[in-house]
């Protein structure tokens, strides 16, 4: 096991858990990728009379509150369902709403990102956003490249069908180019050409505000996650929410297919 994924010992000092939270948990069993989406933003805004951007802000400021809460019980990866593909289809003012406050945090945030070890990585096609966003996503990612605490996986534009459309057309593009075989295409393949090629799957699934639906988020790689749902709204999601999540992964017996 490489040194920066090794389990050691929770802080003595817990900032964002109690004490006997920590005790609940299982050290050496803890789920390395969690993949999270974030529902319930505009139904947190409208139960309180608020508008949609504040839903929004407020959804954006509890994420790093968890990234930081995982980071804390040694969580290596969290994959966040940020944008999707179909969220082009949501009215225009609340689009460019998200544009300007994907860009003010990715900017903001930077300095919190490095202090605290968090590496920033994308996926999706970021081709379709504007070029402030994307040259914002490109100066965190590039701040944040030696950061080894915990790694944030924003996915930006993002579609499973889309990821692994894109994927195909790699890989015949690689074939017409005699860089790949048919005998090569298997599992390990595909997986290799997908936009998360390069890491593990998760395996933990949060969706929040109950619905109990995929989303076309992370479609194959998920095949053997653990899902769990959540009726609290993603602004009100909270470390001790997180901790809760683990531990019922914890409880949980993992076959892979087997008895």
């Amino acid at each position: 096991m490489p040194p920066h994924l090794a389990v050691v010992p929770f802080p003595e000092k817990s900032t964002r858990f109690y004490p006997s939270e920590l005790a609940r948990l299982d050290r050496s069993s803890l789920p390395q990728h969690i993949a999270i989406i974030p529902d319930g933003n505009l139904r947190w805004a409208r139960q309180r009379f608020k508008n949609v951007q504040e839903g929004h802000q407020r959804g954006a400021d509890m994420l790093m509150e968890i990234v930081k809460a995982a980071k804390e019980i040694q969580i290596k990866r969290i994959t966040i369902y940020s944008f999707s593909t179909e969220n082009w289809n949501r009215p225009l003012d609340e689009v460019i709403g998200l544009m300007t406050l994907f860009t003010k945090y990715l900017t903001e945030q930077r300095q919190e990102m490095v202090e605290q070890g968090i590496k920033l990585e994308t996926i999706g096609d970021l081709r379709a956003f504007p070029s402030l966003l994307c040259q914002a996503a490109e100066k965190t990612r590039l701040a944040t490249q030696e950061c080894n605490q915990i790694h944030l996986t924003l996915a930006l534009n993002y579609g499973s069908r889309d990821e692994i459309c894109r994927a195909f057309r790699a890989m015949l593009e690689d074939y017409d180019h005699q860089r790949l075989g048919k005998g090569e295409i298997n599992e390990a393949t595909v997986s290799r050409y997908l936009d998360t090629g390069q890491w593990e799957d998760p395996d933990l699934l949060i969706r929040t505000a109950g619905e109990s639906r995929l989303s076309n988020f992370l479609l194959w790689q998920i095949s053997y996650s653990e899902i769990y749902v959540t009726p609290v709204l993603w602004p009100d999601f909270t470390p001790h929410d997180l901790i809760e999540a683990v531990i019922d992964f914890q409880r949980r017996q993992r076959r892979w297919g087997g008895r």
